[in-house]
C-alpha cells in the first residue's frame, strides 16, 4: 500500500487510534479496545526497556498498530511478546501488518532471544506462520514463537 508510513511512537494521541477501536469492535475483536484502555490508564504504554509501539499511518490517519512488550507470562527476561497487532480492514493485504511486525522484530532483536504471541484467529495464524513464526512446541501462554537467535531452538 503506497503512502503508508510505519514509525515507532513514544507518546500516542489516543484520539488518533480510536477509529481503530471502533472498527475492531465491528469485527468482534476486543483486544484493540483493551489496548486503548490500558494505554489511557497507563497500565501498558509500551515505554519500558525492551518495549515499543509502532503505528502505520496513511494520510495522517492511523491504519495499524503493533506493540512489543517483555513477555509477562515468561519466567525468562529474554522473551518478548508481540501485542495488539491490528490493521484496519481497508489497509489489509498490502503488507501493512508485515511491516508493523517487521519493525517489532527488529526492535526485539536488541533485547530478546525469542519473540512469542498468542492468537486464536485462523487468518492471523496463517499470517504469523508466513512470516516465520512457528507453532511447534510453543511455550505456555503463547501459540506462536520466533527465535531471534539463529543458533537457538527456543
Amino acid at each position: 500500500m503506497p503512502n503508508v508510513l510505519v514509525t515507532q511512537v513514544w507518546d500516542l494521541n489516543v484520539d488518533d487510534v480510536y477509529p481503530l477501536v471502533l472498527e475492531s469492535k465491528k469485527e468482534g475483536f476486543r483486544f484493540v479496545g483493551r489496548f486503548y484502555d490500558e494505554y489511557v490508564s497507563g497500565a501498558n504504554r509500551f515505554d519500558r526497556d525492551g518495549e515499543a509501539l509502532f503505528v502505520a499511518r496513511k494520510l495522517n490517519q492511523i491504519v495499524g498498530i503493533c506493540g512489543l512488550n517483555r513477555d509477562p507470562y515468561s519466567q525468562f527476561a529474554n522473551v518478548g511478546r508481540v501485542r495488539r497487532l491490528y490493521v484496519h480492514t481497508d489497509s489489509r493485504k498490502y503488507g501493512v501488518g508485515r511491516r508493523l511486525v517487521s519493525n517489532a522484530i527488529l526492535e526485539a532483536r536488541r533485547f530478546y532471544a525469542t519473540l512469542v504471541l498468542r492468537t486464536d484467529n485462523p487468518v492471523a495464524d496463517q499470517f504469523y506462520r508466513a512470516i516465520g513464526f512457528s507453532t511447534y512446541h510453543a511455550p505456555d501462554n503463547a501459540t506462536h514463537w520466533l527465535s531471534l537467535n539463529p543458533d537457538s531452538d527456543y
